[in-house]
């Protein structure tokens, strides 16, 4: 078998049987700190988890689910969301973790391009789910409207389950990420990747039994396995799970109430976050923070390091590739960096010239093949999969798509998109999208939509529109086409700027040239 980091990677993995279980026959181990707004809490151990886990596998499968099947998670940071995307795993079925801002209609499409025959969510959601055909199991947190299945029926359910036997490459998780161009992929992994996500919270988050961690990444974004689930629990560390809105000063009550030992935190979070006076909190316990997803500057850097005592060990990953370079406890740190790779995984650019270059050199990123931490691919999409493989000098790589420069030291600099992908505050756009929702609104003739600088969220959603004939321009219509978007998309992808033009610059085939535009701003 193949060898990584030392570790034999094993023929099966299941994430409920061979960690959640493991870490379950030891009495006591806490697991999970769920707490809401309004400060009511309520804590699981590992053995509570593979109970409620067992007991939700058992209902699944009394309403029809079986392994490969692939279900929707549609939940806030509730404990349920841990403990159904565990009970899925523990069957064999294939999660597909969502955010609830998507719309109707975004959870139509992921529903209808997946295949999915269930859904988990809450009661707040399920009129989004009216009329999407297939989705035959639904179950729902808090008093179940018809047709669907109250998540408490779990309760009454045998404890006993056994485990899927699942191989390292079968399907294990789909996320849906934003593309360029067309509708979200859906990136699927295999067993192998929850295996290996232990990696990260080893070598980047330094995490240990006795540690506690809070991540405050959303349910749907892949970010949440490396910080909420997969990778803690791997490690036997205790998660703060916080269901409640961004309120600076309430992110260091927390901190301090719940003796975090290592905060995970997006730049743009961690911006507002310094204005605060931490003082009056006791951060002694907090001896690690992480962030990934944008840029950190190094302005933010020293103010986090006077502020709390913690340096912050920025990282990159993709939805693809999960997290594969990093600054790591202990080392050397270089301002603006996104780290070194971490243990197993091999490096390169593309240069211009088209040669693999590991140090000295600009280009894409590229990635070693193979290696577990790659996505299987995207979901009955295999030209696309394709697209992201290429081989220089008989060598076989996984193309990223982001640009960097790899100094003589082996460090990791962003440079930017090799694509028309917006990254905003850590949210990955793709154009298409905000373009679509524009399209339909009837003012609309034409538009476009790149991304443009901006210091707080790293880019900005701005959108060029040509109106109809004997639409007129205005503060009002603005607001409009704002709200149209938010509406038919999951809002975080509205245009935060939009410019009136008369026509739009494209290529003499007719593509739009978002270049222009970003030079246009």
């Amino acid at each position: 078998m193949a060898t990584l980091c030392r570790r034999q990677i094993p023929a099966t993995f299941n994430f409920a049987l061979d960690v959640v279980d493991r870490w379950a026959a030891e009495p006591g181990k806490l697991a999970l700190i769920a707490e809401n707004a309004a400060g009511a809490s309520e804590s699981f151990t590992f053995e509570d988890i593979s109970r409620k886990s067992s007991q939700l596998a058992n209902l699944l499968r009394e309403q029809g689910i079986r392994q490969g099947d692939r279900v929707i998670v549609l939940l806030p940071r509730i404990p349920q969301w841990q403990i159904g995307m565990v009970a899925l795993l523990r069957m064999g079925a294939i999660p597909i973790p969502c955010i609830t801002m998507l719309t109707p209609s975004d959870l139509a499409y992921r529903a209808g391009h997946s295949g999915a025959t269930g859904i988990i969510t809450t009661r707040a959601e399920c009129h989004k789910l009216d009329g999407i055909p297939g989705l035959a199991t639904r179950i729902c947190v808090g008093d179940a409207p018809d047709g669907w299945t109250c998540i408490a029926a779990a309760d009454d359910q045998p404890v006993g389950h056994a485990a899927a036997e699942v191989a390292i490459n079968d399907p294990a998780i789909i996320y849906y990420t934003s593309g360029s161009t067309g509708s979200p992929k859906g990136v699927t992994h295999a067993s192998r990747a929850l295996w290996i996500w232990e990696t990260s919270a080893q070598h980047w988050l330094d995490l240990h039994p006795e540690d506690r961690i809070w991540c405050t990444a959303d349910t749907g974004w892949s970010k949440a396995g490396t910080s909420i689930l997969f990778g803690p629990w791997s490690r036997g560390t205790a998660v703060l799970f916080y269901d409640g809105p961004f309120e600076p000063a309430k992110r260091f009550d927390l901190l301090a109430k719940h003796r975090i030992t290592c905060f995970c935190a997006a730049a743009t979070e961690l911006r507002q976050l310094v204005l605060e006076d931490a003082a009056p909190h006791d951060l002694s316990r907090l001896r690690q923070t992480v962030s990934a997803g944008e840029s950190v500057n190094p302005e933010l850097l020293t103010r986090w390091q006077e502020l709390t005592g913690t340096s912050i060990l920025d990282g990159y990953g993709q939805t693809e590739t999960l997290m594969t370079v990093t600054n790591r406890p202990g080392r050397t740190v270089k301002a603006g960096s996104m780290g070194r790779p971490l243990p197993g995984v091999e490096i390169a650019v593309r240069t211009a010239a088209g040669e693999a270059r590991t140090a000295g050199a600009s280009g894409e990123l590229l990635i070693g093949l193979p290696n577990p931490q790659i996505m299987l691919g995207y979901w009955e999409d295999p030209a696309r999969t394709a697209a992201t493989r290429l081989e220089i000098d008989g060598r076989e790589w996984f193309a990223t798509g982001d640009n960097v420069e790899i100094d003589a030291d082996g460090y990791v600099f962003f440079t930017g998109r090799s694509d028309d992908i917006i990254n905003s505050s850590g949210y990955r756009i793709g154009p298409q999208e905000v373009e679509n929702a524009l399209a339909s609104h009837p003012s609309v003739k034409e538009c476009a939509v790149a991304g443009i600088p901006d210091a707080a969220r790293g880019e900005l959603v701005k959108a060029w529109i040509v109106l109809k004939d004997g639409i007129e321009q205005s503060d009002a219509l603005v607001k409009e086409l704002q709200d149209h978007v938010r509406s038919t998309t999951a809002p975080y992808k509205y245009p935060r700027s939009i410019a009136f033009t008369d026509d739009l610059p494209k290529t003499v085939s007719g593509k739009i040239r978002r270049n222009v535009l970003r030079e246009r701003n």
